[in-house]
């Protein structure tokens, strides 16, 4: 086990099984030093443990909790591709989408889920641009999605 997987250990978490596509994409791609993940859903073990807009029947503190559940999804599409999270020079950029009720404003604190997951398990690697987007419904009536770009060490 890596320093990356023992630090996810350390604060409790596992690494899931990478999230089968629901459609015709692969979970991550890799080009060169970069690693490119497709949105992921909050899944557990196969599963949407909440749906809905968030605002209305999700609180922005489940879905930011869902958030995290994504970055941890997005790790595991990562070591897809690379087969060690100890590659991971730095995450460059997480997009976040946040299925919003109408008058939901909160949209970063949301997806500060994920961005908090990553700086506590990869410290300043960690550290990204960003992006956090309300959007009107996304795949499966999930609160939240996430998608990162990672650079590797060469």
């Amino acid at each position: 086990m890596g320093a990356v997987e023992t630090r996810l250990a350390e604060l409790g978490l596992t690494l899931p099984e990478v999230v089968p596509p629901l459609a015709a994409y692969q979970p991550a791609v890799q080009t060169g030093v970069y690693v490119y993940t497709s949105g992921q859903l909050p899944m557990v073990e196969g599963k949407l443990p909440v749906t809905g807009k968030v605002g209305a029947e999700v609180t922005a503190e489940e879905a930011k909790d869902l958030a995290r559940t994504c970055a941890l999804n997005a790790l595991a599409a990562v070591k897809s591709v690379t087969g060690d999270l100890d590659r991971i020079a730095r995450v460059v950029k997480v997009v976040g989408f946040v299925a919003s009720a109408a008058d939901f404003t909160g949209q970063p604190g949301v997806i500060n889920g994920a961005s908090e997951l990553f700086a506590e398990v990869l410290g300043e690697k960690g550290v990204h641009a960003r992006s956090a987007v309300g959007v009107a419904v996304l795949p499966l009536d999930s609160p939240v999605e996430v998608e990162v770009q990672v650079e590797l060490v060469p």
